[in-house]
């Protein structure tokens, strides 16, 4: 029975991958190509690749993701290189099957008007897959795994800067790419690649951290008190939470405290602002908790 839903979890997990990859793809295809702009990483370099030589977009991520997933499988994590590379040959395969498929009938191809809306689409579609994709330790290759690589090597490195100067390269580099020529051998050039690019790295990066968070953000309150008797009824006749005591001394005043702390749901913030107000002798601070686990009671 442990093995059978294990295998349940298992086959779930490639089954979300699979899905995020198919989906990607389909983001690209639809939203992406036909309006001329990049989106971030490495993919948007592919793109651009695609858009001045023809080269597929499907064919350049597995020239850089393959190599980039052995190196993962050894450097990294197995199973996360495994399920990135099942990612990149479903993305790259669908991509593929999709580019040499007549989508024009679903295509939306703003044609240089209000292109900021397929931007959008895409960023949030997007940023969904990348979220899905490291919820199940897998990613979407190119800067995903080497983010992996260095968060494992130097675990206090800020990889932003990184990921904010590949995707600064794409915008300024899709400034000149995707230039048309006016005719009399000189070249337009047009800001709107670059804000698109921008549009889009902002719309994913939202989108995917929201879901990595997830939706269980709580506030967790720190109170150190005289009255933690009285406060403790209150906080659980009132708000339907409990509270876990600790007891403690002043440092200065080497006074016997009891320093309470709660989590309760972001719309009880205030009213337990209100509550910790009624007593003297008391002081608090509150925290924002991005994910909880366990028993926690969701007070609508």
């Amino acid at each position: 029975m442990v093995k059978k839903s294990r295998g349940l979890v298992v086959f779930g997990i490639y089954a979300g991958i699979v899905a995020a990859a198919v989906l990607l793809a389909f983001t690209y295809q639809l939203f992406v190509v036909e309006n001329k702009f990049a989106p971030a990483g490495l993919n948007g370099i592919a793109t651009m690749i695609q858009y001045k030589t023809g080269f597929s977009i499907g064919y350049m991520s597995l020239i850089i993701n393959i190599p980039l997933c052995v190196l993962a499988y050894f450097l990294v994590d197995k199973r996360f290189a495994v399920r990135s590379l099942v990612f990149c040959f479903v993305y790259s395969g669908v991509f593929l099957v999709l580019q040499g498929t007549d989508m024009s009938a679903f295509q939306y191809n703003a044609q240089g008007h209000d292109t900021v809306f397929p931007a959008m689409l895409s960023g949030v579609l997007a940023g969904f897959v990348y979220g899905v994709c490291f919820k199940s330790n897998a990613s979407t290759g190119g800067t995903d795994i080497v983010s992996k690589y260095i968060s494992k090597k130097q675990p206090r490195m800020n990889f932003f800067y990184v990921t904010f100067i590949i995707n600064a390269i794409v915008a300024v580099t899709s400034f000149f790419i995707y230039a048309t020529e006016d005719g009399s051998g000189g070249y337009i050039y047009d800001y709107r690649p670059v804000c698109l690019c921008i549009l889009y790295c902002f719309m994913s990066s939202f989108i995917g951290n929201y879901i990595i968070k997830g939706t269980k953000s709580a506030v967790k309150f720190t109170v150190i008190t005289s009255h933690a008797d009285e406060i403790t009824t209150e906080i659980y006749e009132t708000l339907k939470h409990g509270v876990t005591r600790i007891n403690a001394t002043g440092s200065y005043h080497h006074e016997e405290k009891a320093v309470l702390m709660c989590v309760v749901n972001k719309h009880q913030l205030v009213d337990f602002q209100k509550l910790l107000g009624k007593y003297d002798d008391t002081f608090a601070f509150s925290e924002t908790v991005d994910q909880t686990y366990g028993n926690f009671k969701r007070i609508k």
